[in-house]
């Protein structure tokens, strides 16, 4: 089931909103019965329950997808690390590594 902050974010989507500052344009609020939003300072009108509902298998990709992301993020490197790489082993051994992880982490 996706979390909450991942059904805002295709609803936000499907409304031509692209970000969102979940400190300040959507706060999520968990007081142990479950999140919910608790403040709503975007342009469209705040989703229903059921219209959240409705965005269940987008944020499941989109929760993916995040996974996914920061997995590869995290086993790229920094960029100086990458381009030093680069610079040692050439460039076709480096976009067989970045390859190799994004076939590691697929996004959806």
């Amino acid at each position: 089931m996706a979390q909450l902050y991942a059904k805002v974010k295709e609803y936000a989507k499907a409304n031509n909103i692209n970000n969102i500052n979940f400190l300040t344009d959507v706060v999520l609020q968990d007081d142990g019965n479950g999140a919910y939003i608790s403040t709503w300072n975007l342009s469209n009108p705040k989703p229903t329950d059921e219209q959240l509902a409705s965005y269940e298998s987008a944020a499941n990709i989109t929760e993916k997808n995040d996974m996914a992301i920061m997995n590869r993020l995290t086993e790229y490197g920094s960029w100086s690390s990458q381009l030093e790489e680069i610079y040692d082993n050439g460039i076709d051994k480096w976009k067989e590594r970045i390859k190799s992880i994004k076939d590691k982490y697929p996004k959806g």
